[in-house]
């Protein structure tokens, strides 16, 4: 996982002053790299009747894309509110500093639907755990969730006791 994580380079004061960003730009450049990065991601669930993937908009969706066309599945959207153009279910979820949402097309998931959660980063886990509730509530289990990277010292696994999680990096 060091060449992968060489590859993600280290923006200062972005997008506010004392935040460093962790910019994947670099690692979805080298074709090789986001392969590896790719099957590494899904590794652990390749026998685990996955039925589909969901990623979080937008990094989620690079990554979640790519993993739910290597394990032949189909690929969900969870979308911020107003671009899914049908009818939609709705999460609220709160933030460090304010509420976010998420959504999903209310036809994404079915009844029985195995899905693997994937984004870019797993920082407080906020975003991940209202992801996991939203498949829920359409009636998805979640198999588990995989990130490229983990920012342990924001405890995001915390707020996402109840789902297996797979990380390739830890900062």
């Amino acid at each position: 996982m060091q060449k992968l994580k060489a590859k993600i380079r280290d923006i200062p004061d972005f997008p506010s002053p004392g935040i460093v960003f962790k910019d994947i730009t670099p690692l979805v450049q080298d074709p090789l790299l986001l392969k590896e990065c790719i099957e590494e991601l899904i590794r652990p669930f390749k026998q685990e009747s996955i039925t589909a993937v969901a990623g979080m908009e937008a990094r989620g969706f690079i990554f979640g894309s790519l993993a739910a066309w290597e394990l032949g599945v189909g690929f969900i959207p969870l979308r911020k509110p107003g671009k899914l153009p049908y009818d939609v279910q709705r999460i609220d979820y709160a933030l460090e500093y304010g509420t976010a949402s998420l959504e999903a097309h209310i036809d994404a998931i079915s009844a029985g639907d195995r899905i693997l959660v994937i984004d870019d980063v797993l920082a407080t886990g906020g975003t991940a755990r209202a992801s996991c509730e939203l498949i829920e509530h359409l009636g998805g289990e979640v198999v588990a969730c995989a990130f490229v990277m983990e920012l342990g010292f924001l405890q995001g696994r915390n707020n996402l006791t109840s789902y297996p999680i797979h990380t390739l990096i830890s900062y």
